[in-house]
């Protein structure tokens, strides 16, 4: 609307002063021009048709003078450029503003990538950090134990009885081998006279060779076997002696130890037990 009210008022311009300049060259004469107070102009349908008229003339009279060779020169109006230049002003801060957050948001997006790659980094850090207190941990658990196993061995009962103390090393000789060992070695020095302390040597036995120490295994099983036991596990434990000394070519002592088997626990034996002492019986080639 205020482009076409500028166009008007131009066109309105142009033609008051085609028209005095038409009337100056028709008359030939001076023209005084008379001030007079103007009063508004309302711009109705049947004015703006009148000026539409009006310029439509003028329009004419322009062509007809360039026709003559008396070009019009026709000047842009103030209000018109001044406001060309605020409207360029803002096109420039426009384009301004539409740079800056361009910018803007490439930087956030860098920040974006940054953060998530500082978390990723944070979470890594911290599964390292935490890898590494459980194995100082693990380190401290196994330092701790090693010092304790590494102690000398001492009297001392758990429960206060032989019998709940050989349970208790059972137990745990199934969930820490060697926690469990130290416990049997020390009920062998606080009931030495027990036959609970035959058992935990005759356990201590079958540890050892797990381990691949037949030697100490030996000893085990000797230690157990002292003054051959009744108990249910004497017979088993007399095998497994007479099998680690024919490997450790002691047959006389194997043969010994068979005889022993035939005359205490045979009649009280598997059939797989019997079966077996023939075995190392023909092995140690026993008479």
């Amino acid at each position: 609307m205020l482009k076409l009210f500028s166009n008007l008022r131009a066109k309105a311009s142009l033609s008051t002063t085609l028209a005095t300049a038409l009337g100056v060259a028709l008359i030939g004469g001076t023209v005084v021009a008379q001030t007079q107070t103007m009063e508004p102009i309302i711009w109705d349908k049947r004015r703006l048709d009148q000026l539409d008229r009006n310029v439509r003339r003028l329009e004419r009279a322009l062509t007809q003078r360039n026709a003559a060779g008396q070009p019009v020169i026709m000047e842009t109006d103030p209000e018109v450029v001044v406001l060309q230049g605020q409207f360029a002003a803002m096109e420039r801060r426009q384009s301004d503003l539409e740079q800056s957050l361009r910018q803007v948001n490439g930087e956030l997006e860098r920040m974006g990538f940054e953060l998530d790659e500082a978390k990723r980094d944070n979470g890594l850090l911290r599964n390292r950090l935490n890898d590494a207190n459980g194995r100082i941990d693990a380190m401290e658990r196994a330092a701790r134990e090693a010092a304790e196993l590494a102690a000398p061995i001492v009297a001392n009962s758990p429960t206060g009885a032989a019998a709940s103390d050989l349970a208790a090393a059972v137990r745990l000789v199934s969930s820490n081998p060697a926690r469990g060992a130290r416990a049997l070695e020390v009920l062998l020095v606080t009931w030495p006279d027990a036959p609970e302390a035959r058992e935990a040597s005759y356990r201590l036995g079958d540890m050892s060779v797990a381990a691949n120490d037949e030697e100490r295994a030996l000893e085990d099983y000797a230690q157990a076997l002292r003054g051959w036991p009744t108990a249910p596990w004497a017979a088993d434990a007399t095998l497994k002696l007479t099998s680690l000394l024919i490997d450790s070519n002691q047959k006389t002592r194997a043969c010994g130890a068979l005889g022993e088997f035939t005359r205490r626990y045979a009649q009280g034996a598997t059939a797989a037990q019997r079966t077996r002492a023939g075995e190392l019986r023909t092995q140690a080639g026993c008479r």
